[in-house]
Formats: C-alpha cells, sequence, structure tokens
C-alpha cells in the first residue's frame, strides 16, 4: 500500500504571529490582496487586525466579508467576482472554517476557470493548476483549513453539504496566531474545539490511518484534551495550546479522511444551519459507541492520551468504555447540548438525512459498515 503525506509550505506559530505576515508579502512579490471574512469579524474589530496591518504597511488589499456559517455556492461565486473586480493577485482568510473554506473554492475557480461552478470541484476533481496563492489566518481553533487539502462548501438549493478535496487548495502560508482566538466566546471556543477533537479522533480510527498519521492524532488528542476546558474559559495557554493541537490534528486528518461523525454532521448543516463543531460534538461520544468493536487497541491510545489512569490496565472492553466516558465528560464540562434535537434536528427528516449522509465522502472511512438503515437508526436514537 502507498501512502501520501501532503502538508502545507509554511506556518508561523505563537502570540503576535500576523505580524510575519507583512514579511511574506512582500517577500514573495504579491501585489494585492482580496481579504476574505465575515462582518462579524470585522464589527468585533478581529479581521481588522490583519486590514490595519496591511494599511500600516502599505499593503493594497480589497475586502469581501459576505461570508456565511456553512458557506454557500452564491457565496462563493461572489466572492469569484470581487476577486476579479479587485484586481487581486492573492487571498488571505481570516476567520473560522466559513470564510477558510470559502477562500480555498475562490482559489480553485480563478485559478481554474474552466471550473466556472463551484460544485462541478466535489471530491476531487482533476484541477491542473495550484490555487491562487492563500494566506490563511484562523481565528477559531478547531477547522484546520489552513492546513488541510478539505473543503465544505453547502448547496442550498439541494439542500446538501459537499466536500471538496484537492492538493491544489491548500495554503502557502498558515498563521496560528492564539491573539486572533482569544475573543472567541466560550460556547464557539467550546464547539469548535471539539470539532477538532473529533478530527483527531476519527482520524485515528479511519479506515486509511497508518503510522505517521497516527502520531499526529494523538498528539493532537493529548494537546485538546487537556487544553480545552481551560480554553473555553478564556486561559491564555488554553487557547494556544488549542491553537496548536487542532492544527497537529488537521495534519493527520487531510491525508486519510475522517468517518461517520462528519458523515452525519454535513446533512445537519445543509438543512438546518447547524453549526458544525456542534454538530460534531453531539454526535462525537455515541458515534465512538457504534465504532468500538471494530477499532483493535485505539481506544486504549485515544483514553490514555486523554489523560484517563489505567488504560493499558484493564480490560479492551473497559479501555473502549473510558474512551467514550472522557469524551462524553468533556462535553459534560464545556456545556455542549446532549441530544440532536437540541440543535434543531427534525426526527420526520431521519430517513432524509441519513440517506445524505450514507452519501457523504466522510463516511466511507468509518471504521465500521453502515447501511442508511443504520443510519437513520442513528439519527433517531439520538434524537
Amino acid at each position: 500500500m502507498i501512502n501520501r503525506m501532503i502538508l502545507n509550505e509554511t506556518a508561523y506559530f505563537g502570540s503576535g504571529a500576523i505580524h510575519s505576515l507583512v514579511d511574506e508579502i512582500n517577500k514573495r512579490g504579491f501585489t494585492k490582496a482580496l481579504v476574505v471574512t465575515d462582518k462579524d469579524l470585522i464589527k468585533f474589530s478581529v479581521a481588522t487586525r490583519i486590514t490595519d496591518l496591511l494599511t500600516q504597511h502599505d499593503l493594497s488589499f480589497a475586502l469581501y466579508d459576505d461570508v456565511i456559517p456553512n458557506p454557500t455556492v452564491e457565496v462563493v461565486h461572489a466572492g469569484v467576482a470581487a476577486f476579479r473586480r479587485a484586481g487581486a493577485d492573492y487571498l488571505i482568510a481570516v476567520g473560522g472554517g466559513s470564510p477558510q473554506d470559502t477562500c480555498k473554492a475562490i482559489g480553485m475557480m480563478i485559478a481554474n476557470p474552466e471550473f466556472s461552478d463551484v460544485r462541478m470541484l466535489e471530491g476531487g476533481a482533476a484541477t491542473r493548476r495550484p490555487s491562487v496563492p492563500i494566506i490563511a489566518v484562523p481565528t477559531t481553533a478547531g477547522t484546520a483549513a489552513e492546513v488541510t487539502i478539505n473543503y465544505v462548501i453547502t448547496d442550498e438549493e439541494k439542500k446538501r453539504k459537499f466536500v471538496c478535496y484537492d492538493p491544489h487548495d491548500i495554503p502557502v502560508i498558515a498563521i496560528i496566531d492564539p491573539d486572533m482566538m482569544a475573543s472567541m466566546p466560550a460556547s464557539l471556543k467550546a464547539a469548535t474545539g471539539v470539532d477538532a477533537l473529533t478530527h483527531a479522533i476519527e482520524g485515528y480510527i479511519t479506515r486509511g490511518a497508518w503510522e505517521m498519521t497516527d502520531m499526529f492524532h494523538l498528539k493532537a488528542i493529548e494537546i485538546i484534551g487537556r487544553s480545552l476546558r481551560d480554553s473555553v474559559t478564556g486561559v491564555p495557554a488554553g487557547v494556544a495550546d488549542m491553537a496548536l493541537g487542532q492544527y497537529i490534528a488537521g495534519m493527520g486528518f487531510s491525508n486519510v479522511g475522517l468517518g461517520l461523525v462528519h458523515g452525519m454532521a454535513h446533512p445537519l448543516g445543509a438543512f438546518y444551519g447547524t453549526a458544525h463543531g456542534i454538530a460534531n460534538a453531539v454526535l462525537l461520544p455515541h458515534i465512538m459507541a457504534f465504532n468500538a468493536e471494530h477499532t483493535g487497541e485505539k481506544y486504549r491510545d485515544i483514553a490514555h492520551a486523554l489523560g484517563v489512569s489505567g488504560a493499558y490496565a484493564c480490560s479492551l472492553t473497559e479501555a473502549r468504555a473510558l474512551a467514550i466516558e472522557a469524551v462524553s465528560s468533556l462535553n459534560r464540562d464545556i456545556d455542549i447540548p446532549l441530544r440532536l434535537r437540541d440543535i434543531g434536528m427534525q426526527e420526520q427528516d431521519a430517513s432524509v438525512l441519513a440517506a445524505a449522509a450514507y452519501a457523504d465522502v466522510c463516511t466511507a472511512g468509518n471504521p465500521r459498515e453502515c447501511s442508511i438503515e443504520t443510519i437513520t437508526s442513528l439519527y433517531r436514537q439520538l434524537y
């Protein structure tokens, strides 16, 4: 079997890392940026930290701040038009997963104009050229979009999310500055944090997992497990640790895929606009239980990485239960809702959601085989 690893070119970490932006822009000869973000990040003076930095150093830019949660086909196409109007030659993505994903889609469509509709990029499209250069500045510690080859777009007309994965879309520079994440509300830190944990756990047990990605995922589980609670309560060291942990998880899962948690979360976002991180968080411990008997010894490692003592001294059944309980306990501590009804799911939609989840690219990586009927049952059990 041949395993492939793709990582981004350059990344900066630590408080004040955003100031590396200026040197990178100048040495690469970029002339004008399209800054892709959302209106809330402008309103609360988060994205303006980047635009102010550009202004202070006489670096030309235009602003596209029409990104919305679960970004749509229309948002992407409007962003492509904004890039062309601006005469830009590179992109700066400022925000969580939605601006990052939007930015990737824009960059890919500009560089590969034969893909005139973003829907054409679904899956592993046969693009020929790398994206317009992207500098990714995340403001949430969760999606790791700044280091992955994935992006997710919502087709509102068909009520579905579709995943695009392409080595050509990876940002050339990632700037992981915890100061850009510190002002997130506690609820967003919680949701994005469990999203990162889901990436690490699903990446560790997915069918494509191998030794090198296991290294990333176990370390990410350890960092997230020890820091998420502190991050949610605003402890600076916890925020910084989460910024690192989610990035390490992204280095892994980008190369091996995910599983049923993401497969079931995507339709919830497409149907109801449910925040992706919250959907993952509610699903994670239950789908871990569903998968447990198909994961070998790996739940021992997960429990140990989450700080559970005795994970290697008990029976395998007990170790699996300890891992699931460690995740459930973390969810409780950071006020994650318990049931899918609490985050907007309608029970009568279970079978339609299940069909979409079964078709989702992430589901194919799940360690346990599942059918539409099985997934329908899971949605109803978790409702």
